[in-house]
């Protein structure tokens, strides 16, 4: 397939929101890119402007659910020249689950992960990447597989999304990212067990290596073994 320019996640994520939850659905917004690492720790958010157009939101309304975010830990305003919004180096934790998972909604959530992110890898690696796209690949894999415990579950969403952008397709990478959320809020209500990171770090790379080579099958297939391993913990624990 002809290749074209990748997506970026951050166009998918800041997207126009409903008027009538302008507020709520900014910090979402912004939260989502924060927490699935599409604007990593310590960098820039874009432009008050930038974002408010984007959004389609006031500056009154992005620069209030700015505020709630430097209030609740995620961000900071820096004054200057090469002031603006930025991310900070340490982010609050997850939330204490609040009561017990609901089985429906457990399956609902890794059934839509299964067909979006195994069809996203059979995509990826049907098309003919540019140097750029492999290189986007190459560097979140790479920071995946670095990453320190407590970064670990946003450099691991930053690759997944990244598979997505390669797609070129702006809806697959937007509801990537609104899967993904629901999946980290499951995540987050079951702990890091290093054996398994280090298992799903060798499986990333089996992942990206299939997409490289241009082995859709074995894209999809080396995906949906990922994921497979990702669900059976979250039933184990949720169920």
């Amino acid at each position: 397939m002809e290749s074209t320019s990748v997506v970026n996640a951050g166009e998918a994520l800041f997207r126009p929101v409903r008027a009538g939850n302008a507020f709520e659905e900014t910090v979402e917004r912004l939260l989502q890119a924060i927490r699935l690492g599409v604007v990593g720790a310590g960098d820039r958010l874009p432009s008050e402007r930038e974002l408010a157009e984007r959004l389609g939101v006031s500056r009154v309304t992005l620069r209030e659910a700015i505020r709630a975010l430097s209030d609740a830990g995620y961000v900071e305003s820096r004054r200057g020249r090469y002031g603006g919004t930025f991310v900070n180096e340490s982010l609050p934790g997850p939330p204490e689950p609040d009561g017990k998972v609901d089985a429906v909604a457990l399956e609902d959530a890794l059934s839509l992960r299964y067909v979006l992110e195994t069809g996203a890898a059979e995509m990826a690696a049907a098309r003919s990447l540019s140097p750029a796209d492999r290189q986007h690949l190459t560097g979140t894999l790479a920071e995946a597989a670095s990453a320190e415990l407590d970064d670990y579950r946003r450099k691991d969403s930053r690759l997944h999304l990244a598979i997505a952008e390669v797609t070129a397709s702006g809806s697959l990478t937007t509801a990537m990212a609104d899967a993904r959320t629901r999946v980290n809020q499951l995540l987050d209500r079951i702990p890091l067990l290093p054996p398994n990171l280090e298992h799903s770090n060798a499986q990333h790379e089996a992942i990206v290596d299939a997409i490289l080579a241009g082995d859709a099958p074995a894209a999809r297939q080396a995906m949906a073994e990922h994921i497979e391993g990702t669900a059976s913990l979250l039933r184990a624990f949720l169920s």
